[in-house]
């Protein structure tokens, strides 16, 4: 018996696709469930200084449109050096944001804390990232499952962390419950070396992928139809979702609906996101990825209409809550998962990223629009209106994308 006969290199454990899908998770759960407090803030803050609910609406909102802006621009990065670089320096601004959020006493402190660092920390250490991050790592076959799993880990963070972030203002004071979510959010760079991508960003593709200049590739995704088809559906994404987070809970206390209620309200969104999520990831891996996304937005279209309609109570606000939870991040795999369909892997961090950007513009403009509806009129219902009428238009403008590779991102020798 020769010495050669088992030769080949163990690999270390945080390379093992296992590690890699656990600690992807991890950071998703960790960011997105940190984030998805904010609103539980929202009257405590606003109280604390005297403010009106637009200041803080507005910093959100600028944090929205931070990350958005940040996250195709960290995509470039992620496509070019790797996702780990990417994800430490994201998750050191992310605490940081956090836990300056607790001592900023001015408008401008509270934009620039809860807003611009946070918002920067987001582009870099969440979802977004992890989720191409499986893109490149993860087999062709099995890309639509780990991506709705990653997607689901995030909603898994709301789930734990909305109640979390209500015991701790609680027991704590919103000061010492936001260091504490900053303590929490400092997993984050210790987990991101696990997902330690090759700087070539190639993928597990089975179609073989062309090598072209960066610019050559953004000028021919921008004059795809189906990719500006794609960007505009995923504006009323953000729209919706940035919305319903950050001012449910006033909306629910304005109608005279326990606070209390309110964070159950986001972690059960959360609970069902869960299922919502990984099921959307594995029927895109065997259905018409366009065609879910339309039934999504339909959806919630009519989830919101129903909810408007009828008198608010504890029940009324949870079953909403499942069901909308159902629907919640259900796009995500989706979305990215056609990104990679019609271009690959090699530019899917930048490529979802700008996606990402126009979600997260209207994000921004749902959570401005919210704070600003309200201290005019003193209600939420031409916004609410708004993300019903935006459902309908998303579910529209998926039907005519065209849901195959685009053949210059073919390599044909």
């Amino acid at each position: 018996m020769t010495s050669s006969t088992h030769t080949a290199v163990r690999r270390p454990f945080w390379r093992d696709p296992l590690f890699i899908i656990i600690a992807g998770c991890l950071i998703s759960l960790i960011s997105f469930g940190v984030r998805a407090t904010y609103g539980l803030f929202n009257d405590p803050i606003t109280i604390a200084y005297g403010w009106n609910r637009e200041v803080f609406a507005f910093a959100v909102a600028i944090q929205n449109l931070v990350w958005g802006i940040g996250q195709p621009l960290a995509g470039v990065v992620a496509d070019r050096y790797g996702t780990a670089r990417v994800l430490i320096a994201g998750g050191v601004l992310y605490v940081a944001g956090v836990a300056l959020t607790a001592v900023s006493a001015t408008p401008l402190a509270m934009t620039l804390s809860a807003g611009v660092l946070v918002g920067l920390g987001l582009s870099g250490a969440s979802m977004g990232i992890v989720i191409t991050a499986f893109g490149k790592l993860v087999s062709e076959e099995r890309r639509s499952w780990a991506m709705g799993l990653g997607t689901a880990a995030g909603s898994a963070g709301q789930l734990l962390f909305a109640p979390l972030g209500q015991a701790f203002i609680s027991a704590y004071g919103w000061q010492t419950a936001l260091l504490l979510l900053a303590a929490s959010a400092a997993l984050l760079p210790l987990l991101a070396g696990a997902l330690k991508t090759r700087s070539d960003g190639s993928g597990r593709e089975r179609v073989p992928e062309i090598e072209m200049p960066f610019t050559h590739a953004m000028r021919l995704a921008f004059g795809h139809s189906s990719y500006l088809l794609l960007i505009a559906g995923f504006f009323v994404c953000g729209f919706q979702l940035a919305f319903i987070t950050v001012h449910l809970p006033p909306y629910l206390a304005s109608v005279g609906v326990d606070v209390s209620i309110a964070a159950w309200a986001i972690a059960m969104i959360g609970l069902f996101n869960i299922v919502g999520s990984y099921g959307a990831g594995v029927l895109g891996g065997r259905r018409s990825k366009r065609y879910l996304l339309s039934w999504l937005y339909i959806g919630r279209a009519a989830a919101i209409a129903i909810f408007i309609s009828i008198p608010q109570t504890p029940t009324t606000v949870l079953v909403f809550a499942a069901i909308m939870g159902l629907m919640w991040l259900s796009t995500v795999p989706l979305t990215s998962g056609l990104v990679a369909v019609m271009f690959g892997t090699r530019y899917l961090s930048t490529l979802f990223g700008v996606v990402f950007l126009s979600h997260q513009v209207g994000s921004f403009l749902g959570v401005w629009l919210g704070g600003i509806m309200f201290d005019r009129f003193g209600n939420y219902d031409l916004v609410w209106w708004a993300a019903v009428a935006l459902g309908l238009f998303a579910a529209i403008v998926h039907l005519p994308i065209v849901e195959t590779r685009v053949q210059r991102f073919v390599a044909t020798g």
